[in-house]
């Protein structure tokens, strides 16, 4: 068992599958960032930056449940490209 550093912050493991994967990489690929921002140290929320406008989701998320939002904009926006 890995030891925390003091002032490390756990946000939870990536738990992601293979159009997760493609869906991050598309997004990265055409500029579309999806990261997450720090709330406090438990909660963050999520940051879409596309075209040069960037938002911020009105929710904050806890560990783990943050990387699952960030996966589901990543898989929206590769499927609504796909669909155009």
């Amino acid at each position: 068992m890995a030891v925390k550093k003091k002032g490390q912050i756990d946000m939870g493991k990536i738990s992601y599958n293979k159009e997760d994967w493609v869906a991050w990489r598309w997004c990265i690929r055409n500029e579309i960032i999806i990261a997450p921002k720090a709330k406090t140290s438990s909660s963050w929320y999520v940051t879409i930056t596309n075209k040069g406008r960037t938002n911020e989701s009105p929710l904050s998320y806890e560990k783990t449940v943050i990387w699952e939002k960030i996966f589901e904009y990543c898989r929206y926006y590769h499927c609504k490209r796909k669909q155009l």
